[in-house]
């Protein structure tokens, strides 16, 4: 069940004056600067898988087998930031970023925007009310 009309310019009140109030809290809600930043990672960890493939052919065309090792382990940790910023936001654009993993129970991530978690906590709490 949608919110009424009230209940819906109420909640969009609230987001907008939290907005006004605090612009840097409203934005890591809404995860605007926490996807800025993995999109950032995921694009630094490519260029540096690409720069470490370029060292390890150079080691192995140059027969400097250090220097392929430098190359490799440059590749293996870049992939790794790549993967880690995939995981964490840049694959599943629609998911919020991860809750800390003290989370008690089974429940769900929270998803979509502002205004839609706000519906589902309502909605929980008027189905637990039995109203």
């Amino acid at each position: 069940m949608p919110l009424s009309d009230e209940e819906a310019r109420l909640l969009q009140q609230l987001e907008q004056s939290l907005a006004a109030e605090d612009p840097d809290f409203a934005s890591t809600l809404r995860g605007s600067k926490f996807m800025a930043r993995n999109r950032r990672v995921a694009v630094l960890s490519g260029l540096g898988f690409v720069a470490g493939l370029v060292v390890m052919f150079s080691g192995a065309v140059t027969k400097m087998t250090w220097i392929g090792v430098i190359g490799f382990l440059a590749m293996v940790g870049t992939a790794f930031l790549f993967s880690q910023a995939w995981k964490r936001g840049i694959g599943n654009r629609d998911e919020t970023p991860a809750a800390p993993s003290g989370r008690g129970g089974g429940q769900p991530k929270a998803s979509g925007s502002f205004v839609d978690r706000m519906e589902e906590r309502w909605q929980r709490r008027r189905d637990e009310d039995g109203l």
